[in-house]
């Protein structure tokens, strides 16, 4: 039997789909990582249906395969790549002809800035980042205005929620948070000669990064903490739509903006609702993290796992196997590692975790467990995967229909 995937993303993750895996790679040795074709496809029909007819901007940090990406950005529904590096977009400008690429992130590497400048195509494809007058005298230090083209500039407007009681909620990113913060900055860049401003983007990661579904009885406090997360997003989706959309209408009148972008994977629904928003980011819900396993509005198909080989029997119950520290960004916590799926109900050695060459496991599955079997994990976002393989083993139907590298498997380590 081959595994199927039908409807939207929510479709069951049991036995048959593991197995399927598995059986694909079994002639590889680990670690292997997967890419299962089915589970991508439901997971793009299902973006694309929450972004209701709001293009998508591919957020490359969360891929990092530029095969898939390319695909992707050729469907309908998507348009643009956020890029998390200077030198990723110039590449993927280039290489990849990604016609408009905006860097999600301020940059301070000169050098980058310099060879930004220096490629006439790149610099006419690539918007970088901005959210300070000292930001846009690095640019001037890198490559004086007199010696470059003009450069596209995007300035990022906080979306973080400002509340008398919880003070400030979301990301620490940029100073630009009001009226008169987005204005002041959107006047220097209009009278410096050099560069031009073309767009504004704000991620609101109080929304669309944190979990709303978190499991758990009324002993773990996990339900009331589930309807103080529902409460404070409306709130903050609330006022940052009202100041986003006065901020967006106040730069237009100084520059003629291109493109809006905000949002994320989990808040495309009610980013899509906000009329001054002309694209949305989205980049974890392809590959579909257990991260957002924790979100009651959607659940993506898990499209990208890895498989560890099992090395050594410590003793009855416990079984080691090669590699699995790949853990993901953020707070440090149980929900950054790795999570192993097959076989089910293994868990890790509290004491050791998930380590850089081998990671014990126990559970009573152990016990069929053999020197050179498999299990199978899933990532907690995405971008750290391809960080540690060179390639992903496409599976469809059963069997192995292509193999990818990742970027690093091109030989680029940009961050």
């Amino acid at each position: 039997m081959t595994a199927t995937i039908t409807g939207s993303a929510r479709t069951r993750w049991d036995a048959l789909y593991w197995r399927e895996i598995d059986d694909a790679v079994g002639d590889l040795d680990g670690p292997v990582v997967v890419l299962h074709r089915a589970a991508l496809e439901a997971n793009i029909a299902d973006l694309r249906r929450r972004a209701a007819g709001v293009p998508i901007r591919v957020a490359s940090k969360s891929l990092r395969v530029r095969s898939v990406i390319d695909d992707i950005l050729r469907r309908d529904g998507f348009a643009g790549v956020l890029a998390y590096d200077v030198d990723e977009a110039i590449w993927l400008a280039t290489a990849s002809g990604v016609t408009d690429v905006l860097v999600g992130y301020p940059t301070a590497r000169r050098g980058s800035i310099a060879a930004l400048a220096a490629d006439e195509v790149a610099a006419a494809r690539v918007t970088l980042l901005v959210d300070s007058v000292d930001q846009l005298d690095l640019i001037d230090a890198a490559v004086p205005a007199s010696g470059r083209p003009s450069l596209r500039l995007a300035i990022d407007l906080d979306a973080s929620l400002v509340a008398p009681v919880l003070g400030h909620v979301g990301v620490r990113r940029s100073p630009v948070h009001s009226l008169d913060d987005a204005l002041g900055l959107g006047r220097a860049i209009v009278a410096r000669p050099g560069v031009h401003l073309v767009g504004v983007m704000s991620y609101e990661a109080q929304i669309a990064g944190v979990g709303d579904a978190v499991g758990g009885d009324w002993r773990s406090g996990a339900p009331l903490r589930n309807r103080m997360i529902r409460g404070m997003q409306r709130v903050s989706m609330g006022e940052l739509r009202r100041r986003r959309s006065t901020i967006v209408g106040a730069l237009r009148e100084l520059a003629d903006l291109e493109f809006v972008n905000a949002g994320g994977t989990g808040s495309l629904e009610v980013t899509a609702r906000d009329g001054s928003v002309t694209d949305i980011a989205a980049g974890s819900g392809f590959f579909g993290g257990h991260l957002f396993d924790t979100y009651s509005h959607f659940r993506p198909a898990p499209a990208v796992a890895f498989g560890l080989q099992v090395v050594r029997r410590p003793g009855p119950g416990v079984v080691t196997c090669h590699g699995g520290g790949w853990i993901a960004s953020g707070p440090p916590a149980p929900d950054r590692l790795p999570l192993p799926v097959w076989p089910p109900d293994l868990a890790y050695e509290p004491r050791e975790a998930a380590g850089e060459v081998q990671t014990p496991l126990r559970g009573d599955a152990t016990d069929g467990l053999s020197v050179g079997d498999r299990v199978w994990f899933r990532h907690t976002k995405s971008g750290e995967i391809a960080e540690h393989c060179t390639e992903m083993v496409v599976v469809d139907h059963g069997v192995i229909v292509d193999r990818v590298p990742t970027y690093r498997g091109e030989g680029k380590c940009f961050l």
